[in-house]
């Protein structure tokens, strides 16, 4: 296989991947999920990775798109062997046009680089997933990658134009394209938005830009209460305000994060309040007055609520603040297992209750944060990595949960993708004429079953589109 693979790319381009290798893990930290690849390859072009793709189809190998390896459900690892097609050296910006607010990145290009290109020209790129220095552009739209700037601007496939992908048997397609307004056919492009490798391999993204905002002015809000909290947001959407974010954290997150929060002083004087039970950062931007009214209605929504209404001089310092939680979490006992949900607005109040009353009666810490607005959540409970009575119990925890969320009418995958850790769950959720049609597409674009197999499944395992037991 790696002589075959070396004769398309190069014989440097061809690496193993014995156990331990980083091609065989991700950012999920469980460890069930590493991968077992028998070889990972490093295209350096369209061309290199449709000819890669064509022998493994010739070859009925099982062939497994990663991009950065800031994946939190086991989606870029080949659990059931086969190639890893590693993106990372397609970084070219093809084209990268200011006046008509558009940028035509390779999908190895890093989130954080296409931010920075954005913003150098006047531009906004809005989607904000966390790790944006690793993360790639190619992976941000094949799990559709969300993001605290999701709640006005969307998540990342409301942002692409069009794709360039490799489809089976090994064939470079454009989807989509830069025409602004296109419904002469299905919405090939929106199927390949979110489907993890499953469907084909991005190679390249048509993205659209927005001119940059004015101003951004953020806001944090410190309640007493859970149910304060969840009741402010509501009370955020009946005043008709609608902010750029709208994240939350729950009162032990809090207490986790505390000492780091970028306030002076302490207590109600710039520190976090000793009486604050729930925080809620909030954005709004646009033009310097937009944004400033904006502002004033925010904080009118918050006052009668509020035990703290902080207005941060460096809000730099805040989002790093904000970013660094998943690690402060992570930290407080050497592991976490966090799963990615949705509930819908009114239901998130009894969500996180039910949630954290879950938590407990397994025996676990647990602590919720995310993006409120959405009503999308980061459910998480602490364990100690070294305890194999708290990992069962953390499983156990999640099966719940996602019972939960699914009796709410919410969703089990907010913005990480379904990937090897949630297969099967789409079944409960979507009614069984909606799951059939979900495998039918999977047959279209891949009769083999061979674009990174056993991931995406709406059904487990039985059922699954090439009908493995």
């Amino acid at each position: 296989m790696r002589s075959e693979l070396s004769r398309l790319v190069g014989a440097e381009q061809v690496l193993e991947a014995p156990p331990g290798s980083p091609y065989n893990r991700d950012a999920t930290g469980r460890r069930e999920m590493e991968g077992r690849a028998d070889a990972v390859v490093l295209p350096g072009s369209a061309e290199e990775v449709a000819a890669v793709v064509r022998w493994c189809y010739a070859n009925d190998v099982p062939i497994v798109p990663r991009g950065g390896g800031t994946g939190l459900t086991g989606g870029a690892l080949a659990m059931e062997g086969g190639v890893v097609c590693s993106l990372e050296r397609l970084r070219g910006v093809r084209e990268l046009e200011p006046a008509l607010w558009r940028m035509l990145p390779e999908a190895g290009v890093s989130t954080r680089h296409v931010q920075r290109l954005a913003r150098e020209n006047g531009l906004f790129f809005a989607p904000d997933p966390g790790a944006a220095e690793q993360s790639q552009i190619g992976g941000n739209v094949a799990t559709n990658a969300g993001g605290p700037h999701a709640l006005k601007y969307g998540v990342t496939g409301a942002w692409v134009a069009g794709l360039e992908v490799i489809l089976a048997p090994g064939e470079l397609v454009q989807l989509g394209g830069w025409a602004r307004k296109d419904v002469a056919g299905y919405d090939l492009k929106s199927l390949l938005i979110g489907s993890e490798g499953t469907l084909g391999v991005i190679t390249a993204v048509m993205l659209r830009l927005l001119p940059a905002p004015e101003a951004a002015i953020a806001l944090v809000v410190f309640l007493r209460t859970l149910e304060e909290g969840c009741g402010a947001i509501e009370e955020v959407f009946a005043a008709g305000v609608r902010p750029s974010v709208l994240d939350f954290l729950d009162a032990a997150t809090l207490e986790i994060v505390a000492g780091g929060y970028p306030g002076e002083g302490t207590g109600e004087s710039g520190g976090v309040p000793r009486d604050a039970r729930f925080a809620l950062i909030a954005e709004v931007d646009g033009t310097r007055d937009g944004a400033l009214a904006g502002r004033d209605a925010l904080t009118e929504v918050f006052s009668e609520t509020a035990v703290a209404i902080h207005e941060p001089a460096d809000v730099d310092a805040l989002w790093r603040w904000r970013d660094a939680v998943n690690g402060v979490v992570t930290a407080q006992r050497g592991m976490k297992v966090s799963e990615d949900v949705v509930f819908p607005l009114e239901r998130l109040l009894e969500g996180l209750e039910r949630f954290a009353q879950i938590a407990d009666s397994h025996g676990l810490s647990s602590c919720a944060w995310g993006h409120g607005g959405e009503g999308n959540v980061h459910a998480t409970v602490l364990v100690d990595p070294s305890r194999e009575d708290e990992l069962e119990a953390a499983a156990a925890v999640g099966e719940e949960l996602f019972a939960l969320v699914v009796a709410l009418g919410g969703s089990v995958a907010g913005e990480h993708g379904m990937g090897w850790s949630k297969r099967g769950l789409l079944a409960s959720q979507w009614d069984t004429r909606a799951v059939e049609a979900h495998e039918q597409i999977k047959r279209v674009f891949d009769p083999k079953n061979l674009f990174n197999p056993g991931k995406k499944l709406a059904r487990y395992p039985a059922h699954s589109p090439a009908g493995s037991e």
